[in-house]
């Protein structure tokens, strides 16, 4: 299954497309249809399920919060070089931690969560083309993280059934950081 997606992964990154509609729905849909953007923002969540209370609302909060702010970098024309390079280490790095288990301080790991959304945010408010009103779209594309993270969390869970359960969830953290090597090798070529 993961090899199809890898197949199918350049027809689904996140791009608003010339003369689509800017709206709520757009903005929402931004995140939800890029699979770079699906596998980082639910290892945030399945993340901080691993970790535990309080990283499993810290990092689902800080996400979007720093996310929000990338995002106006990107509307007001700010250049980030480097953007899908960002996204795609972002994969990497969040699905290796969750693959070893890492337990850095909680500072530090929202730290690297924001630092990653600062490019997701980008990426999502550059797509508004110009003149657009981005504050429907931008709450659109922040909400949608939100349900992706919630989503992490809810996967996340399966940590608490013993040794299959942290397993599977390590699993899925390969997974995530095998989808973001990908990414990453697509970003540079």
């Amino acid at each position: 299954m993961l090899f199809a997606l890898l197949i199918l992964a350049p027809a689904v990154q996140a791009h608003v497309h010339k003369g689509e509609e800017v709206s709520f729905f757009s903005g929402f849909r931004h995140p939800i249809s890029g699979l770079d953007h699906v596998v980082a923002m639910i290892a945030v969540g399945l993340w901080g399920a691993q970790l535990g209370a309080p990283a499993i609302w810290v990092l689902p909060v800080a996400f979007p919060m720093v996310m929000a702010l990338g995002g106006m970098l990107g509307l007001l024309g700010v250049s980030l070089p480097g953007a899908e390079i960002g996204i795609a280490l972002s994969a990497l790095a969040l699905g290796a931690a969750v693959m070893t288990a890492w337990r850095p301080p909680l500072a530090f790991a929202a730290v690297l969560v924001g630092f990653f959304a600062i490019f997701h945010g980008y990426a999502h408010g550059r797509e508004l083309p110009p003149g657009e009103n981005g504050l429907l779209y931008s709450l659109g594309f922040v909400m949608a993280t939100g349900c992706l993270h919630a989503i992490g969390i809810a996967i996340g869970l399966i940590n608490r059934a013993g040794r299959w359960g942290e397993r599977g969830l390590r699993a899925g953290g390969a997974a995530i950081a095998a989808t973001g090597v990908f990414f990453l090798w697509k970003a540079l070529t």
